[in-house]
């Protein structure tokens, strides 16, 4: 799913093009330097641990309050 690519975590291109937003449905966007997939329709961050998306919306960060 993800590789270590110069010391940082990156995440698969494939994975990324069929991950959306569990809300919306819309497509994510990859933040490399916060390790989140921001979903902007929904102002949410959903948070990648240890290479795993975590794709719960209870464990999103809301990004309109930024």
């Amino acid at each position: 799913m993800s590789s270590i690519d110069k010391g940082e975590r990156t995440i698969d291109p494939k994975l990324l093009e069929i991950l959306v937003c569990p809300l919306t449905k819309t497509p994510l966007i990859y933040n490399r330097e916060t390790q989140e997939l921001i979903s902007e329709q929904a102002g949410l961050a959903y948070p990648i641990r240890n290479g795993v998306p975590i794709m719960l919306v209870d464990e999103a960060r809301n990004t309109n309050l930024d």
